[in-house]
Parts: structure tokens; sequence; C-alpha cells
């Protein structure tokens, strides 16, 4: 497992795990450097399959909402997946009324994301 500052990495199969280690996310700081690390496991690491794990955020700005979906792009063009799990209701929510639903696919748990990707 490698540790950022910001998040936590696991390879586990094909799918790299990614654990938000703030309660919060709403600094613009911390959200660059989040997004740095994001965009370099796709960028000079080549991974394909993302599952950001949202667990223990009980706060996120629109500028994260921004940063996940230029992700989902990269991934995207690199014919990958991404997912997201652990997202509480009220941060579901804020997707929900964005219309960002459509764009990701929501899991319960890691546990039901990582079935859902075969592993």
């Amino acid at each position: 497992m490698t540790v950022s500052s910001r998040i936590m990495i696991q390879k586990l199969g094909r799918v790299v795990v990614v654990d938000f280690i703030d309660a919060a996310i709403m600094d613009t700081l911390q959200i660059q450097q989040i997004a740095d690390d994001l965009y370099y496991l796709v960028d000079e690491q080549d991974q394909k399959h993302l599952l950001l794990d949202f667990s223990s955020v009980k706060f996120l700005s629109s500028q994260t909402l921004g940063v996940m979906l230029k992700l989902h792009k990269k991934l995207t063009d690199r014919k990958g997946w991404l997912g997201i799990c652990g997202l509480k209701q009220d941060l579901y929510k804020i997707f929900k009324l964005t219309r960002l639903d459509k764009f990701f696919n929501f899991y319960e748990s890691e546990e039901e994301a990582l079935r859902a990707v075969g592993i």
C-alpha cells in the first residue's frame, strides 16, 4: 500500500483502490495535490482501473467534482474504468443534482465494486 499525503493507494488485481485520508476535501491546495496524485496514476503509471473510496469523506467541494470529471475523461480515453464507493448519501445528492451521477459507477462498498469488475 502506498500513501501520499492525502490518499492511500492499494493495488488489488488490475484495480487501484484509492482511499481518501481527509474527512473534508475543500481546500484548493489539498484538491490540487489529490488531482496530481490521481492523474499521475493514470498518465505516468498507466493505471486504467481506479476505485475511489469515499468512506471517510464527509464534505467535498465542487472543485473536487471537476477533478473527478477530468479523471473520468482520462480513463474513458484509455478505455478504462472509474468506480466510486462508500459515498455518503448527502454527497451522492450532489452528484444527482448536478447530473454527474450519469458519468460514474457507484457502489455501496469496496467489495461490491471489486465484484462488479470480477475481482
